[in-house]
């Protein structure tokens, strides 16, 4: 006899948002929450330590962590959680997974180099993950297979494109994680032992 959730009843998930410096991490939670996210913004130091050479205009650096939360359905509730870009703060990282249930790997595509790392934790981690392009400008430079073929990873990770200011479609990159991460599951729920 299989049992059915009972009415009403809430169900909540963790999930990760990471990705290089300046990727737009910060900006995808405060789009998308609910609730007035909470970030760890600092003023970047100049001193050798914090380099914005490639993301001219930035003046502050997630240092702990960004948080909010968004109710998908009545009855799911994610709970956002953003990592630090800069690899001083990476430390951080294994806490913030503990209890995730997937990832979104933000990717700004002029600097592709710089989600290789998120994508080699989680894949390590085996920790199901999205790639999500953020269209700066509005603007999509290259087309998801390509995104795929470069970053060289497996067929069945999705990939999409999102602008992480827009809450419609950040919302979307978060509906397609964990219906990704829910199609992992069954299939291995029916795998042969």
């Amino acid at each position: 006899m299989s049992r059915r959730p009972a009415a009403g009843r809430v169900t909540s998930a963790k999930i990760v948002i990471a990705g290089g410096f300046g990727v737009g991490k910060t900006t995808l939670v405060g789009s998308v929450s609910e609730i007035t996210p909470l970030t760890t913004e600092a003023i970047m130091t100049s001193a050798g330590v914090d380099d914005n050479r490639q993301v001219p205009g930035k003046t502050t650096t997630t240092v702990a962590m960004d948080f909010g939360r968004i109710s998908i359905d009545r009855d799911l509730i994610l709970y956002l959680f953003g990592t630090p870009g800069q690899t001083r703060f990476w430390f951080m990282w294994d806490e913030l997974v503990r209890g995730a249930i997937g990832a979104v790997v933000m990717v700004d595509t002029r600097r592709l180099a710089d989600c290789f790392a998120a994508i080699d934790f989680f894949e390590h981690r085996r920790l199901p993950y999205l790639v999500a392009i953020n269209c700066f400008d509005g603007m999509q430079y290259h087309n998801a297979q390509d995104v795929r073929d470069a970053l060289a990873i497996s067929s069945d990770v999705p990939v999409v494109s999102c602008d992480a200011r827009n809450r419609e479609s950040t919302k979307n990159v978060l509906i397609s994680l964990v219906e990704y991460v829910l199609t992992m599951r069954r299939s291995r729920a029916v795998a042969p032992a």
